[in-house]
């Protein structure tokens, strides 16, 4: 895949594995089918909304949810983005199945409850 970029340092510091920026998934090594699916998933998103309005939401969703839990990591489970991504990552064909605009609310990762 072509805009899957391997990196030797993350470009905002921190933890994570791989980053999504305007549909360039940027990682630090080869993704498995459930991270890569997660990634792609962002991909539709960010499409969907014409990607900058798409981190502006994603910013203000964070900050707003930073200031209701106090804890980075919590705010990050509860954007609605990453409740979907994590909710179908390990359904390798929901983005053929996916329905537009549709941000899911569930706290589980993989349908899992």
């Amino acid at each position: 895949m072509k805009n899957i970029i391997k990196i030797k340092r993350h470009p905002f510091g921190g933890n994570y594995l791989a980053i999504n920026l305007f549909g360039f998934i940027f990682t630090l090594r080869d993704l498995d089918p459930v991270e890569l699916n997660h990634e792609l998933i962002h991909s539709a998103q960010q499409r969907e909304l014409l990607y900058l309005p798409f981190f502006v939401w994603y910013d203000i969703e964070w900050f707003v949810l930073w200031l209701k839990y106090r804890d980075w990591t919590t705010a990050y489970y509860h954007i609605r983005f990453e409740q979907e991504a994590y909710h179908n990552q390990c359904d390798l064909n929901y983005l053929q199945n996916r329905h537009r605009w549709h941000y899911r609310y569930n706290h589980d990762e993989c349908g899992k409850n």
